[in-house]
């Protein structure tokens, strides 16, 4: 007999409980984070308003601390200042510990103030969700249990631990340990898996650190994000608004030199030009260790060597491990080829950041650049160079 007002079989309630959990992750990364955090697009009132109260109920969190310790994630990535990095914390603890580290970190003030500009401060804000957080779980126990009878405090713990280990723990920790990387950005970002729709799309980890601002976090055609199915959704029904998305690269077979559009497009895709160019000289550089082994270098043997050679390859240098690096940096001593192949990558990193000099400017340097790699005697760079200066406006 259940003594609740609804009465379900068992896979019922199952069903039940992962749809509300599944609603409570699409609040979590459509308005949370692609919303409110990147401002990646715009919600109808009513949509914002329903995702607000909901994640009240099934979690408690305050929009501003939540957004503002996000936001710091990425000014700070993999540093000792990011919130919860595995690679600062170890997986471990930011796996399972994940949902401690966000309350440390909600509890800085500093970090509030510093990054938690432009989300809601109207009075149900700062007198009800921001004020009386407990008070929002402990309603959202009274309806299940009212629902479902004594199930609803099974469905209830279910529906509290699902954003603490998936959200804290396997996005911000997998998501920075494990999977496999589309692009290049300067952190150890990875995709989880290419099917987001357990965690909203969130799987697709590397894809947002490399283009924050996207309302998509998919890329490659086999990648599905079921939080950007959502959004288009809540587009065609006139409820949301999208700003912004990645534009995709065209290649311009005809071009032989850089010019302002091939500029722009390899600013605007940047680590996926680094990326790119670690996949053409990752063959060149591996075959280079493997001949420096040959030679009789043997403090060049054994997988730290290549290992050390695929993680510089992916990340900059500065943030492998200590051992990586000193082996890494006996290779590039030793190798005319490593060398090369790491100054010109630190050079191509370098033109993006330089914000004091004109586009014109700019593009000198990057033709100059495209001249050194073809004259270098690295064929894989050489051909590299030869498609960056296809790319064009997007």
């Amino acid at each position: 007999m259940r003594l609740g007002l609804l009465d379900l079989r068992w896979w019922s309630d199952v069903l039940v409980m992962l749809t509300m959990t599944h609603v409570t992750i699409a609040a979590v990364t459509i308005f949370l984070h692609r919303h409110q955090a990147h401002r990646a697009l715009a919600l109808h009132p009513v949509v914002s308003h329903f995702f607000r109260a909901w994640l009240w109920l099934t979690t408690g969190m305050v929009t501003k601390e939540w957004v503002a310790i996000h936001r710091k994630h990425h000014a700070t990535t993999d540093t000792a200042e990011d919130p919860h990095s595995p690679q600062v914390y170890g997986i471990r603890q930011v796996l399972f510990e994940g949902a401690e580290l966000y309350r440390v970190e909600s509890q800085n003030t500093a970090t509030i103030e510093k990054y938690g500009h432009g989300t809601p401060d109207d009075w149900v804000e700062r007198k009800l969700y921001a004020r009386h957080a407990w008070l929002g779980i402990s309603l959202m126990l009274v309806i299940d249990v009212v629902l479902f009878g004594p199930i609803g405090l099974s469905i209830w713990a279910v529906q509290m631990v699902w954003i603490p280990l998936f959200a804290a723990g396997v996005v911000n920790g997998i998501g920075h340990y494990w999977g496999y990387r589309n692009f290049a950005p300067n952190d150890a970002s990875r995709n989880i898996v290419p099917w987001g729709i357990l965690i909203g799309g969130e799987e697709l980890h590397n894809n947002h650190h490399a283009y924050v601002t996207s309302a998509r976090l998919s890329s490659k055609w086999w990648e599905f994000d079921i939080g950007w199915m959502y959004i288009r959704i809540l587009a065609a029904l006139h409820l949301a608004t999208v700003r912004k998305i990645v534009p995709r690269i065209r290649y311009d077979t005809a071009k032989i030199r850089c010019d302002v559009d091939t500029l722009q497009t390899i600013i605007i895709h940047r680590y996926h030009v680094l990326a790119e160019f670690n996949r053409s000289l990752r063959r060149t550089a591996m075959a280079e260790i493997r001949r420096l082994r040959a030679s009789g270098r043997p403090e060049l043997a054994g997988v730290r060597a290549l290992n050390a050679v695929k993680h510089w390859l992916q990340r900059d240098a500065n943030a492998l491990p200590e051992k990586e690096r000193a082996v890494l940096e006996q290779a590039l001593r030793s190798s005319t080829v490593l060398s090369t192949i790491d100054s010109m990558r630190q050079d191509l990193a370098a033109l993006w950041s330089r914000s004091t000099i004109s586009k014109e400017q700019l593009v000198k340097q990057l033709e100059a650049w495209c001249r050194r790699a073809e004259d270098s005697g690295v064929g894989a760079l050489g051909e590299f160079s030869r498609t960056l200066r296809r790319t064009t406006h997007c």
